[in-house]
């Protein structure tokens, strides 16, 4: 039994490294590929970017507390596998895609097959001891921050030889993977902890509405959006921006992005205790969305590759601001309420990601068009730091409320 657990384990740890791999390894050669596909330029290009990403997000909000349901009810074995093959069907329709409308269907199916997270975590869960159950969850992030630093990483590399490569291979990686768990991975929900399926406990919408009687005053949940927005800057438009500002080809978006992994596991792996400790919460998030904002205004000024690494430093530093206001929002929730806090919250953070790199793709796009009256490229930047200003001072806000 104990074998067979650990079995389990290794398959969860693997589908991890391998979903955040497999967007990564995709993300230095998808301008490329739908320049091509769309015959334009880099900034109608970015909007079709825009509407890729905000696609995928949108799928995941809806579908992500659907499996969630149906792994509750059926188990979450099959909704694993499932996952899995979305997940290769997605990447093999990406890497033959013959045109956008190809790509966009690639992207629906893994948005609607692909929400393997959820169900993940529950499988841990399940099979964790408590005395165990924050190790392996903390083995899941220490895996994910991995697969943020590897995917990049290689997905430059094989960008050199074809930008439809790094598909093929991440499809590859995800059905070798459910040809593994297929004969490997046993079933972690016993039959008397299942419930039956509700449309209701599937509903994204009910569980943010669940937020508002959980929490006494809204300041840290509007926080909690205005960061968030903010941070779609980084993560939606950074591979158009290193292409046009930097004349950046795949292998340098890659390395770029491997290298900000790299920050981010750091910060916040060793520096945000260190942080906390020194500071106190309140003053050490202050700190950080203070070098978060200046930050964000210094991308949208740098004007080469190398002044691009040196204040990705700082901007990691900022990001640790994130996980300090998670924790501050979860110290205002009793303990018994806390997985309906968290359900919120990732429901909202979904909603971001809808709306967010539609935002900051629209921005960049009207600032490298044609048609603009002043072309600049750093615009999502200054916009982010502006909303991550509004963020810091909602922080602020919240300090003199009463709790």
């Amino acid at each position: 039994m104990i074998r067979k657990k650990e079995y389990a384990l290794v398959f969860i740890y693997v589908t991890v490294l391998i979903d955040i791999i497999g967007i990564g390894i995709v993300a230095p050669v998808l301008p490329t590929l739908i320049l091509k596909l769309s015959n334009g330029d880099l900034s109608a290009t970015t909007k079709y970017i825009g509407w890729f990403i905000s696609l995928y997000a949108l799928m995941q909000f809806i579908f992500a507390p659907v499996l969630g349901s149906l792994s509750d009810r059926y188990g979450r074995r099959p909704l694993l596998l499932w996952s899995l093959l979305g997940l290769g069907i997605d990447y093999l329709i990406l890497a033959m895609a013959p045109n956008l409308i190809w790509l966009f269907v690639g992207r629906i199916i893994a948005g609607i097959m692909g929400s393997s997270m959820t169900t993940v975590t529950a499988y841990v869960s399940d099979i964790s001891t408590p005395e165990k159950k924050s190790q392996n969850f903390g083995m899941i992030s220490a895996i994910a921050g991995l697969g943020l630093i590897i995917g990049p990483l290689i997905g430059g590399v094989l960008g050199h030889y074809g930008e439809r490569i790094p598909f093929y291979t991440a499809a590859a990686l995800s059905l070798l993977n459910l040809i593994y768990g297929f004969f490997v991975l046993p079933e972690s929900l016993k039959d008397d902890n299942r419930r039956s399926f509700s449309w209701k406990a599937a509903n994204p919408i009910s569980a943010m509405k669940s937020i508002k009687k959980e929490i006494l005053g809204p300041y840290l949940i509007i926080a909690f959006v205005f960061i968030a927005l903010a941070g779609h800057a980084m993560s939606s438009i950074w591979n158009v921006y290193g292409m046009e500002k930097f004349n950046w080809k795949a292998d340098m978006i890659g390395y770029s992005l491997g290298f900000f992994g790299i920050l981010m596991v750091v910060s916040q792996g060793l520096f945000i205790r260190l942080f906390i400790d020194k500071l106190g919460q309140k003053k050490a998030i202050m700190v950080c969305m203070f070098i978060y904002c200046v930050s964000l205004l210094l991308f949208g000024f740098i004007n080469a590759s190398w002044m691009a690494f040196v204040v990705m430093i700082p901007y990691a530093l900022g990001g640790m601001a994130t996980p300090i206001l998670q924790s501050m929002i979860s110290s205002k929730v009793p303990d018994n309420k806390q997985g309906v806090l968290q359900g919120g919250l990732s429901s909202i953070g979904s909603i971001t990601a809808v709306f967010g790199p539609l935002l900051m793709t629209g921005i960049f796009a009207y600032f490298t068009s044609d048609n603009t009256p002043i072309f600049f490229s750093g615009a999502p930047f200054i916009f982010a730091s502006f909303l991550a200003l509004i963020g810091s001072w909602c922080i602020y806000l919240s300090f003199s409320q009463r709790n």
